[in-house]
């Protein structure tokens, strides 16, 4: 007999279900499921676990654990405190887990280790993950129905999912988590068929065309589970009344220790869950996302609480090598900004860094600038999307961001020596954007430009990079007025890159721009 997936739907605090005129009963179990500890599960920027460890101590109080497969962090929270949890700025994806085995040990025989996997699924505690999955959905619910007033034009929603804006490097970017080779993968068990899926658990198959249906989806399992207190799976008399959720199990896999791939996994792991959930497998209009993280004998078992990457809040109009507003947000907390603070990004691409810095620390001011007027033009567009949006969530105290954007010479800054606080930017790596060749003559023109720009003494540059070696010897050259204080590894796009941060000395910096 299939177990059904023990939970109910429509479950809220107290008050809240008293609001909905709720019965006591009801209140009590919301007020129950509030209070239920959840562990949480996040995806981060490869590099910046500390920096994402930090945000959680600070805006939830609680502590977090570092995972050995890099770009992962985990910590517990009551369940009351999604809300807070999704408005993190650091983390990419979400999930609550399951069960986290910390030294699995896999059967060298194939059959055997993915029997092994198949008998896990009837040992899981499913009960709690799934309550905080249903209550995080009548959260996405509540959300969604606020944005029904405010949804996007077709034109611009076009824009939104157009991939071609974006590039390639976004779609590499989303799995950045893992340095070794990952092989995500979402299987429908019943068919046996292994679809590969480029972004592993960070993409939604045409998310955007399709959010309106699932979240109706997710409306009408919300409110069969309330009203009629049916359980999915459970097959009961009058079964229009509850509906069968669909699912999909998605793999990453590290490690060169194991018998099986990614593909196999997830189809036997996937073919257990379908078996004791009585599920409806479905690649891609799925209701729920299993999770099986398997990195070297670490095995953690999830419940995805994110459709897509949270790293896309910002921009709406993408370039060729769109940095991802969550590493932003990394650079910008390791150069501490202060009140008053001005913050320079004279390269700025289309604005994520400065727009990242804009929405979350409005007392300091930030200027954007490139030498692309279509980069330019693009900011300045992702700028007026921002604006929008904060219009949408209060129109009474919308008073705009501390954000500017202009076309400049990055050689040439348009800017009195000594004025700016901090400078925070992304160079070109010279792949997709110029040449390395070109590199060796604009970093250290760069590097000068910012040391005049920047106050002696307290000024600070962060940095990023892919070519490492350039900057090394650019910064060799620049020594007087520039000393590094700490350097970050980070994965961009499957590239091996470095965020520097540099310390300016007390050294005047040269003004020998002619007047004009």
């Amino acid at each position: 007999a299939a177990a059904p997936p023990p939970a109910r739907a429509q479950q809220r605090p107290a008050e809240a279900a008293g609001d909905a005129g709720l019965g006591p009963a009801a209140a009590q179990e919301g007020a129950e499921l509030a209070e239920l500890a959840a562990v949480i599960g996040a995806t981060v920027p490869t590099g910046f676990e500390q920096t994402a460890a930090e945000e959680v101590r600070e805006k939830l109080g609680s502590a977090s654990r570092i995972s050995k497969d890099r770009g992962k962090i985990y910590f517990e929270v009551p369940a009351r405190s999604l809300p807070q949890v999704h408005r993190l700025r650091s983390v990419d994806n979400l999930f609550v887990v399951v069960q986290e085995f910390k030294d699995y040990q896999f059967k060298e025989n194939k059959e055997d280790a993915l029997k092994d996997l198949e008998d896990l699924v009837k040992k899981l505690p499913w009960t709690d993950p799934l309550k905080v999955w249903e209550l995080n959905n009548s959260l996405k619910k509540k959300k969604t129905k606020r944005k029904k007033h405010n949804l996007q034009s077709p034109a611009s929603r076009g824009k939104l999912s157009d991939g071609g804006e974006e590039g390639g490097e976004d779609q590499n970017n989303t799995n950045d988590q893992e340095d070794c080779a990952q092989n995500p993968v979402a299987v429908e068990p019943t068919g046996g068929q292994d679809t590969e899926n480029p972004q592993g658990v960070t993409s939604r198959n045409g998310v955007e065309e399709e959010e309106d249906d699932e979240q109706s989806d997710v409306k009408a399992e919300v409110q069969a589970s309330s009203e009629s207190g049916s359980r999915a799976g459970e097959g009961q008399a009058g079964a229009g009344e509850a509906k069968v959720l669909r699912f999909r199990v998605t793999c990453n896999r590290a490690g060169d220790k194991h018998s099986f791939t990614s593909n196999e996994a997830a189809r036997d792991f996937g073919g257990a869950v379908q078996e004791h959930f009585q599920w409806k497998a479905d690649m891609t209009n799925f209701d729920v996302e299993v999770l099986l993280n398997i990195h070297s004998n670490e095995v953690v078992v999830g419940i995805a609480l994110t459709e897509e990457s949270l790293h896309r809040r910002n921009i709406t109009h993408f370039g060729p090598t769109t940095l991802r507003s969550t590493l932003a947000y990394g650079m910008l907390r390791l150069c501490d900004p202060q009140p008053t603070d001005i913050i320079v990004d004279p390269m700025c691409g289309t604005g994520a860094i400065p727009i990242e810095g804009a929405a979350e620390w409005p007392c300091c001011y930030h200027i954007a600038g490139d030498n692309n007027p279509q980069a330019v033009k693009r900011a300045a567009n992702n700028i007026s999307s921002l604006l929008r949006k904060n219009e949408s969530k209060d129109s009474s105290t919308a008073l705009g961001v501390p954000l500017d954007v202009i076309q400049w010479d990055i050689c040439r800054l348009p800017l009195r020596t000594g004025s700016v606080d901090v400078v925070v930017t992304d160079m070109p790596f010279g792949k997709r954007i110029g040449s390395k060749k070109k590199n060796w003559d604009l970093y250290p023109a760069c590097l000068m430009e910012m040391g005049r720009i920047c106050t002696p003494g307290t000024g600070r540059a962060v940095l990023l990079t892919q070519d490492k070696k350039c900057f090394a010897k650019a910064l060799s050259r620049v020594g007087h007025i520039w000393r590094r204080a700490q350097t970050v590894w980070v994965n961009v796009g499957g590239l091996h890159a470095a965020v520097y941060l540099l310390r300016r000395t007390s050294e005047p910096a040269q003004d020998t721009r002619p007047f004009w």
